[in-house]
Parts: structure tokens; sequence; C-alpha cells
């Protein structure tokens, strides 16, 4: 077989800003054997204050009790906590991107479409994650330091780290969750006597809709890092162990998100007048100054979670097309910093709102677009990939097949979904007139059940 031209890409040097794209990482430059990094890295990006934020909206936007809320939180993190692990997997085993591994079931154009959705989820996430640190600094200085000074600075580290790459984004995170966990241990400790237990809703109808629509925005946050998992670790061994791989993945988003979600909706019983960054802020008044100091830098924690998002878009922008690809990952990363700080700034004034909203349209394309891929994997492929295939858009699939599934997941979403501006006719049954949110159930479900025949009959046609 004749060598593909990513065979020649370099070994990153040590203290070298990566250079490398979208391109196939080969074999002999898997120099990464850390399978632990699996676990602290998403372990450290989801140890932040954005996932107490989420736990926070059980009761003020959901009306749900405190057990409840706990198993809502726990389910759905499992559930959502899944497929990033199935798909980081695919890392190691193929040294390829997980946007460019989409090509493999989405084709060419296909990709191009569910890398631009990418693109906007890192967009997203970024701004969610800057504003909720802007909103604890400038909870904890008393408006000294503004939320736009405090969403830059954190856009700025944010994106030295992403623009230096692969090696730089796990070093990085190895150490962030240590203070963190710290700090967060602490606040528990201070605000536990104050928590107190909210009772259950009687179960009925609106129960049930609130019940899943908060599991929906949990999940969606789970599993808003789908769409990245395999991107950091490309570099592992082909051999790395898949089982290992998915339970370090996995642990390393559940545990997190489950700990801290629980310990925002704790906040909320403490401190029932007091919303967004001023729960911390409530929570840390106790230890003065010092605990002032303790919350700048768990604000500062936040990079851990943009991180993954500012080296990712870069890689997404990459598979829009070859245009963009030729545009180097650093320039992408830049730009996106500047694009999400102009998102940032302005959405802060209805923050839990815009927050539920985004997790659950998050929630809702990621939804199908990881069942394709991982039925793709299991059912159609069984796990054999030509990976010389990746750019070349003649050896790869159509990509219809995909395309046509994401629309039977789209029009699930449709029927199911219940947002403020719309409410799906299958949504509106369950509890009229708000609705109950089954989007992202009914689009996976919908996709999970179309795609298997539809790639098949597509195969049969034209034969990749």
């Amino acid at each position: 077989m004749v060598a593909h031209p990513v065979d020649t890409i370099p070994v990153t040097e040590k203290g070298a800003v990566e250079k490398q794209g979208i391109e196939r990482v080969p074999a002999f430059a898997r120099s990464h054997t850390r399978i632990f990094d699996n676990f602290t890295l998403w372990f450290s990006a989801n140890l932040v204050i954005s996932t107490v934020a989420l736990g926070a909206l059980a009761v003020p936007i959901f009306f749900l009790g405190f057990w409840d809320s706990v198993i809502a939180i726990v389910l759905f993190n499992v559930l959502g906590a899944i497929p990033v692990a199935v798909l980081a997997t695919m890392g190691p085993k193929l040294g390829l991107r997980q946007m460019t591994i989409s090509r493999f079931s989405f084709g060419w154009n296909g990709a191009r479409i569910m890398a631009f959705f990418n693109v906007a989820a890192c967009t997203g996430w970024s701004a969610v994650n800057a504003i909720v640190g802007g909103q604890l600094v400038e909870a904890v200085t008393g408006g000294t330091v503004g939320r736009p000074l405090a969403i830059l600075v954190i856009a700025i580290v944010t994106t030295i780290i992403g623009m230096y790459g692969y090696k730089y984004v796990h070093s990085f995170a190895r150490y962030a969750w240590i203070p963190a966990a710290i700090i967060f241990l602490l606040l528990m400790v201070v605000t536990g006597p104050k928590v107190t237990i909210l009772p259950t809703p009687p179960l009925n109808v609106a129960e049930i809709a609130s019940f899943v629509s908060f599991g929906g925005a949990v999940y969606g946050f789970a599993t808003g890092w789908s769409s990245y998992a395999a991107d950091y670790n490309v570099r592992q061994p082909e051999k790395t162990p898949g089982s290992r791989v998915f339970w370090f993945t996995f642990l390393g988003i559940a545990i997190p998100c489950i700990i801290l979600e629980i310990f925002g909706l704790a906040l909320t019983t403490a401190f029932k007048n007091v919303s967004g960054g001023g729960l911390l802020a409530a929570a840390a008044q106790p230890l003065g100054s010092f605990g002032s100091f303790l919350l700048v830098i768990l604000a500062m924690s936040i990079i851990a979670n943009n991180i993954p998002n500012a080296y990712s878009i870069g890689l997404s922008m990459q598979v829009l097309s070859k245009t963009c690809q030729r545009v180097g990952r650093i320039t992408w990363t830049l730009f996106g910093a500047v694009f999400y700080m102009l998102i940032a700034i302005p959405a802060v004034s209805d923050f839990n709102n815009t927050l539920n909203d985004f997790l659950l349209i998050i929630a809702y394309w990621l939804g199908p677009w990881s069942i394709i891929l991982i039925e793709e994997h299991f059912l159609i492929r069984r796990g054999r990939y030509n990976v010389d295939d990746w750019d070349t858009k003649e050896r790869l699939p159509i990509g219809w097949a995909a395309l046509v599934a994401l629309g039977f997941g789209m029009l699930g979403i449709y029927l199911g979904a219940a947002q403020t501006l719309f409410v799906g006719p299958i949504a509106r049954l369950f509890n009229p007139p708000y609705g109950m949110d089954i989007g992202f159930e009914l689009g996976l479900i919908f996709a999970g059940i179309a795609y298997p025949f539809l790639r098949r009959f597509e195969l049969s046609i034209h034969r990749r």
C-alpha cells in the first residue's frame, strides 16, 4: 500500500506549538501513553462552576423537589456520559478527530454540516462558561471587576492553551482539578448545615414533565462532549484497551457532573433568594476575605471547561472545506475566542433561561448524530475502517443515509420539543400548554431506528 501523505507528519517537539490539524495521526506519532489522562481531562473539564449552575436550575426553573432532582441528575448524567465514552474509544483506534470520523457515516458533505453544528456548539459552550465565570467574579468583587473584564481574562488564558494544542491541554488538565476539588469540598462542608430537603411535588403530569425536561438539560450537558470525544486521545497507541478508555472517560464525566449538580441543587435550598454566581458567593461568605479569594480561583477554573472548546473549534472549522483546512487550527482557535466573547457579554442579562435553552438545543442534534456514528461503528463496520480514506471524497460514503436518518431524528425533535418559542405536538399532549420536552429522546429513537436500514440500502447501491 502506498503511504498516505500524512504519514510524514512530524512528532510535535517538546515545547513547540502543535501545528497539526485534522490530519490522521500516524502510528509512529502515538507517544501519549497515559491512559488515565482520559479521566483527568474530563474530570477537570466538568469540575467547574458551570456544572453547579446547571444543578441550580432544578428548583427555580423546573420547580422540582430535592430527591426527584437527585434522581434526574444521576439518571441523565449516566445516559449522557455513555455516548461520549463510546465515541472516545475511536480516537486511539483510528487516529482521527471526532468530526473527521463523521465522514465515515455522513460522507464528505454531510460531515461538513455536522462540523458546522459543532462549531456552533463549541462557541455556545464557551460563551456559557465565560458567563458563569464572569458572574462569579462580579459577585465576589461586589462589581469592582465587571463581567466583561472577567470574560476577557478567561478567554485569553483559554485561547493560549488551546492554541498550543493537545499536549498542553492534557498537561493542564492533570492538575487543574486539584484546587477546584479542594475548594468545592470546603464549600460543601460550610454549606451543609444550611441545606434543606425540599419536598417532592405530587406525582402528576406536570411533575413528570418537569423531571423529564430538567433531565434533558442534564443530558445535554453531559453528552455535549460527544462531538469532541476522540479529539483528546488520537495520540494514544492503537492498542490502547478500549474498555479502559471507555470507563475512564465515562467516570471522568459522570462523577463530577453528579456531585456538583447535586451541590448546585443544594445551594438553591440553602440560599433561596439568590441565583447565578451569587449562590457560590453566599456559600463562601462565612469564610470572609479568604472565601472571596477561593471563589476567584474557582472562577478561573472555568478555563479547564473551556479549553476543549477552544481546541476543538479549530479542528471542526478545518472539516468544513479544503480551504478552511489550509487555514491553521491556531488561527481558527483565535477567531473562535473573539466570536464567543461577542456572544457572552450581551447574553448575561437572562442567563438561567439562556443556559436552559442552550443545553436542550445541544442535546437535540447530538442525540441523532451520536447514535448514527455508534451504529455505523458497531452494526455496519464492526470496528473496521480503511482509515486512509479519511480525506478522499470518492472513497467515503455518499452520506445520504446518515442525513436522511438525521432528518428522521429532527422530526422526532420537532414532535417532542418544548421550548419558550415552540412546543411540539407530542410534547404538548403531556403538559399543555407548556409541554414536556422529550425532543432529544424522540430524536435519538427515530434516527436510531432509521439508520441501519437506510445505511444498508445505501451500501447496496453505492458499495461504499
